[in-house]
């Protein structure tokens, strides 16, 4: 019985690079599965309880970036512990009270077969309720960045957005990102990886390099 508590307490936490685990489940759009989004990327993100305060605050915050996600080829797919039924009740009541339509899908994971699979469940904050959990997952269905919340901290839709954008950016440029990177503003060019490179690189007008292993340029 001890080992098998010990096993319980374990959290399977899908790993940045892992693919996906794919997943079919009831949604407030029908039955869905990960695969259903391949070509994609995704922001699937739990919530601890339909009907309260903190979540209703960030769907309502999800709602309003929904858009910009979408300009991005990106989708939204919610998940919580409730029930379909306890769902729908809850977004005709954010509709109503609130005068805002959720548009994107919220996962029914009554068994918590999903968030069993991402390690959502956070035995030392809650054993019934699942955490405030982000996944970006990218259009060939692979983990590209996972961040947590405690039960008491709404999360932060600004820095959802920069995130995804950085990732994106990185894909396409072959860059990093600097702290507080916005759109727009200088990227960072990837160290020389030789002598003859560095060399190559002190002479480069194109890039702006405090020092042989630090440059940045404008995209």
């Amino acid at each position: 019985m001890e080992n098998m508590n010990q096993e319980e307490k374990v959290i399977s936490l899908p790993r940045i690079g892992d693919t996906a685990p794919n997943f079919e489940a009831e949604t407030t759009h029908g039955t869905l599965r990960l695969e259903d989004f391949k070509g994609s990327w995704v922001v699937l993100f739990s919530h601890p309880a339909d009907f309260t305060p903190v979540c209703t605050t960030e769907f309502i915050a999800f709602q309003e970036i929904a858009d910009e996600l979408r300009d991005l080829n990106t989708e939204l797919l919610g998940l919580s512990v409730d029930s379909v039924h306890s769902h729908i009740a809850w977004v005709r009541n954010v509709k109503e009270k609130m005068g805002v339509e959720l548009t994107f899908p919220i996962i029914a994971d009554l068994n918590k077969d999903v968030a069993k699979k991402y390690g959502m469940i956070m035995p030392g904050e809650s054993t019934t309720e699942t955490s405030r959990a982000v996944f970006v997952i990218d259009d060939k269905q692979i983990v590209r960045a996972v961040i947590y919340y405690p039960l008491s901290t709404g999360r932060n839709m600004p820095e959802i957005l920069r995130l995804i954008k950085g990732l994106q950016t990185t894909d396409e440029h072959g860059v990093a990102t600097p702290a507080n990177w916005e759109p727009g503003e200088k990227v960072i060019v990837p160290p020389p990886k030789t002598q003859e490179e560095a060399e190559e690189r002190a002479n480069d007008d194109s890039v702006e390099c405090t020092d042989w292993y630090f440059c940045k340029k404008q995209l």
